[in-house]
C-alpha cells in the first residue's frame, strides 16, 4: 500500500465524521459555482435589474469565498483536535513529523478536490433551474444553460487556493509535544470550568444595552446604532457561553430540589463542562444563525415595502407640465388613449402648482426653489387617491412640509424657509399626513400652504399636475415608454414635463427585490447548514468520550429508556440553545428593521424564523436517531 492510498483510506475510514464537512463545502462550491455561470453568461444584456443582478452575485462570491474560508479553517483545527489519539498510534508506529504533516495536508488536499469536482458536477446539473429561476427574477427573457470556461476556472481557482492555504495552515496546527499527552488527549479528566463574576456581569450589561438600542432605534437613529450595537451583541454573546451560561449553570447545581430530581444530577452535572467545551461552536452557530436569519428576513420584509407603494405613489400614472405649451395635451391625450386601449377604467384630476425662489432654509441639503400646492388642492388629491382625509385647514401663513415618502418626514424636525419674495420666513407645523406627488416629482421640496398664502406668492414658473387614478397598477406596466425611462422623467433644467408610470416602477422594484431575496436565501441557506455542520461534527468529536461514560453509568443501571432521556436533552441542549439566542438577537434587529416600515414586518418576520425553526426540528430529530443508534453501538 503506497502512502496515497493510505491517506485515501484513512478519509474513507473516517467518513461518518467527515461527511458535514465534505457537504457543506460541497454546498459552497456549489453555490459559488452557480453564482459564476450567472455572471459570466453571455445572454446577461445592459441594464437597470441585469446590472444590479449581477452586482449582487459578484458580493455574493465574495461573502461566500470568505465564509467558506472561515468555516473550512474552523472545521480543519476540530478535527485535528479530535484525532491526537489517532495521531499518536501512527507515531508510535514510526511515522515520522514530515510524514504526519503530509498525511494531514494530502487528507485536505483529496476532501477539497473532491469537494470542488462533486460541487461543479452538481452545479452543471443544476445550473439550467438556477439560470431559469434567476432570469425570471429579474425579468428578463429566459437564460439558456451555458457551461462557461470562465465560471469553471474562477470556481477551481478559487476553492484550489482556499483548501491549499488551509492545508498549508494545518501543518502548523498539528503540535506534536510527548506521545504519551497524544494518547491522553481524550481521556484526561476535565478540570471543572471556571467562570469570571465580572464577564459575566458584563455580558448581561452588553447584551442588556444592545438589546434597548435596538428595541428603541428610529429610523434617523438606526445607521448610528447599528455598528455600535453589532460589536456589544458579538461581544456579550461571546462572554456569554464561555462565562455567563455557566455561572447560571453552577447556580442550578446549588438548588437541591431540582438537580436531586430523576436523572436530573446527570444532565445538569455534565451541563457546565459541555458549555464551557463548546462554547467557541456555540458562539459561532449562533453569529451564523443570526446573519441566515437577519439577512432572509430583512429581504423578505421588502415584500411589506411594496405594500407601501400604493402610499408612495398614488396616482398610477402622475404628470406635471411646466408652463403652457402646447405638446402638453397631446401626451396626455396619449395617456389617456392608452389607458383605454388596455381598457382601465380611471379617474383623473388636475390641480396648479407653483414654484417659488428660496432665500435660505434649515435643510441640511437645502434647495433655492420650492414646490408649492394650495392645502384645498393638497385636500382634492388626497380624497381623490382615496386617503381618510383628517388635516385641518390652513390659515394666513401657516404651511405643512410636503412629505413625498412614506419615509420621509416621520422624526424629522420640520424645515423653516425663507423666501426672496419680501424675505417671507415660512414656519411649517409639521409634515403632510399623506403623499400626493412622490418624490421623483418634486423639484428638491415642496410645501403646502394656505389658499390664502398660495394666492400671493409670486412664482418662478408655473405647472399643472394631471393625476390619473386607477385600481389596476400592473396594466399601466410599460406604458408611455416613448415619454419616460424605466418607468420616470424627473424634473431637470432641459425639460419641460416630469412624469411616473406606477405600474413599470413597480416592476422594476419588485424584479430587484427579488433578485435581492433569491441570494439572500442562498447565502442564508449556505450559512445555516454551516451552522448545522458545526453540530454535527462537534457530536462526533465527542462521541467516544460520551460512549465512555454511559457505559459507566449504564453499569450501575441505568435503562435504555432513561438513556435516550438524557441524551436527548443534551442533544436539545446543543441544538436549540445558540438557535433560540440566535432568535432573541434576530428579534431585536428586527424589531430596529421596523423603524423603516409605516406597516407591519411582524408576519413575515414570525414566518421566516417558524421556517427555519421547523428546518432545526427535522434536522435534530434526524440526528438524534442516528446519533443513539452509533451510541448504543458502541455501549454493547
Amino acid at each position: 500500500m503506497t502512502f496515497r492510498q493510505f491517506v485515501y483510506r484513512n478519509i474513507v475510514r473516517n467518513k461518518r465524521t467527515y461527511a458535514a464537512y465534505f457537504l457543506s463545502s460541497v454546498f459552497s462550491v456549489l453555490i459559488f459555482f452557480v453564482y459564476a455561470l450567472f455572471i459570466f453568461h453571455p445572454d446577461i444584456k445592459e441594464g437597470v435589474n441585469a446590472a444590479l443582478a449581477v452586482q449582487l452575485m459578484a458580493a455574493a462570491e465574495i461573502i461566500m469565498y470568505v465564509f467558506a474560508f472561515l468555516f473550512v479553517l474552523y472545521s480543519v483545527s476540530t478535527f485535528l483536535k479530535a484525532r491526537k489519539r489517532e495521531f499518536g498510534i501512527l507515531m508510535m508506529h514510526g511515522m515520522t513529523r514530515s510524514q504526519l504533516n503530509r498525511m494531514v495536508f494530502l487528507e485536505n488536499m483529496m476532501i477539497g478536490i473532491g469537494a470542488i469536482a462533486v460541487g461543479i458536477c452538481i452545479g452543471i446539473v443544476t445550473g439550467k433551474l438556477f439560470l431559469l429561476i434567476g432570469s425570471k427574477m429579474i425579468s428578463i427573457a429566459p437564460l439558456p444553460f451555458y457551461l462557461s470556461e470562465k465560471a469553471i476556472i474562477l470556481t477551481v481557482g478559487a476553492f484550489l487556493l482556499l483548501f491549499f492555504s488551509i492545508s498549508l495552515f494545518t501543518t502548523i496546527l498539528v503540535r506534536v509535544n510527548k506521545l504519551i499527552d497524544l494518547f491522553q488527549a481524550g481521556e484526561k479528566p476535565k478540570t471543572e470550568p471556571k467562570v469570571s463574576t465580572f464577564l459575566s456581569l458584563l455580558s448581561a450589561f452588553l447584551l442588556i444595552i444592545s438589546y434597548y438600542l435596538a428595541a428603541t432605534a428610529t429610523m434617523q437613529t438606526l445607521l448610528f446604532r447599528m455598528l455600535p450595537v453589532i460589536g456589544m451583541t458579538i461581544v456579550g454573546t461571546y462572554f456569554f457561553y464561555t462565562q455567563l451560561s455557566v455561572f447560571i449553570t453552577k447556580m442550578l447545581q446549588k438548588n437541591r430540589m431540582l438537580v436531586w430530581k430523576r436523572t436530573n444530577l446527570i444532565t445538569i452535572s455534565s451541563l457546565a463542562y459541555r458549555l464551557k467545551d463548546n462554547a467557541r461552536m456555540f458562539f459561532m452557530v449562533t453569529i451564523f444563525s443570526t446573519v441566515a436569519f437577519c439577512a432572509v428576513g430583512s429581504l423578505v420584509s421588502v415584500n411589506v415595502m411594496n405594500k407601501q407603494f400604493d402610499m408612495d405613489y398614488p396616482a398610477e400614472i402622475s404628470y406635471i407640465a411646466l408652463n403652457d405649451e402646447t405638446f402638453h395635451k397631446q401626451q396626455l391625450q396619449q395617456i389617456e388613449g392608452e389607458l383605454q386601449e388596455k381598457r382601465v377604467s380611471y379617474t383623473t384630476h388636475q390641480v396648479p402648482i407653483k414654484y417659488i425662489e428660496v432665500a435660505s432654509s434649515t435643510s441640511p441639503y437645502p434647495s433655492d426653489k420650492l414646490t408649492i400646492v394650495s392645502f384645498s388642492d393638497y385636500q382634492k388629491i388626497s380624497e381623490q387617491a382615496g386617503y381618510e382625509f383628517t388635516e385641518k385647514p390652513l390659515k394666513g401663513i401657516e404651511t405643512l412640509n410636503m412629505r413625498t415618502s412614506t419615509f420621509e418626514g416621520g422624526f424629522s424636525k420640520p424645515v423653516i424657509y425663507t423666501l426672496k419674495q419680501d424675505h417671507l420666513q415660512l414656519h411649517p407645523k409639521t409634515y403632510t399626513k399623506n403623499v400626493v406627488l412622490p418624490y421623483q416629482l418634486v423639484w428638491d421640496e415642496g410645501l403646502v400652504v394656505s389658499d390664502e398664502l398660495f394666492t400671493k406668492l409670486s412664482p418662478v414658473t408655473t405647472g399643472t399636475y394631471t393625476g390619473f387614478y386607477t385600481k389596476e397598477l400592473e396594466k399601466t406596466t410599460g406604458m408611455m415608454e416613448n415619454l419616460v425611462e424605466n418607468g420616470k422623467k424627473s424634473p431637470s433644467s432641459d425639460t419641460s414635463y416630469f412624469m411616473t408610470v406606477s405600474g413599470t416602477l413597480y416592476e422594476n422594484q419588485m424584479s430587484m427585490f427579488k433578485m435581492m431575496l433569491f441570494v439572500a436565501l442562498l447565502i442564508g441557506a449556505v450559512f445555516f447548514i454551516a451552522a448545522g455542520s458545526f453540530l454535527y461534527f462537534r457530536l462526533y468529536a465527542d462521541l467516544e468520550y460520551d460512549s465512555r461514560q454511559y457505559l459507566t453509568i449504564k453499569k450501575v443501571g441505568l435503562t435504555d429508556q432513561e438513556l435516550n432521556k438524557i441524551v436527548t436533552r443534551q442533544l436539545a441542549l446543543l441544538f436549540f440553545v445558540p438557535i433560540l439566542v440566535a432568535f432573541v438577537h434576530s428579534a431585536f434587529a428586527f424589531t430596529a428593521l421596523q423603524s423603516f416600515y409605516v406597516l407591519s414586518i411582524a408576519t413575515e418576520m414570525m414566518i421566516v424564523l417558524a421556517g427555519f425553526l421547523i428546518a432545526q426540528l427535522v434536522y435534530f430529530f434526524l440526528i438524534r436517531y442516528r446519533y443513539l443508534k452509533n451510541l448504543k453501538k458502541a455501549l454493547i
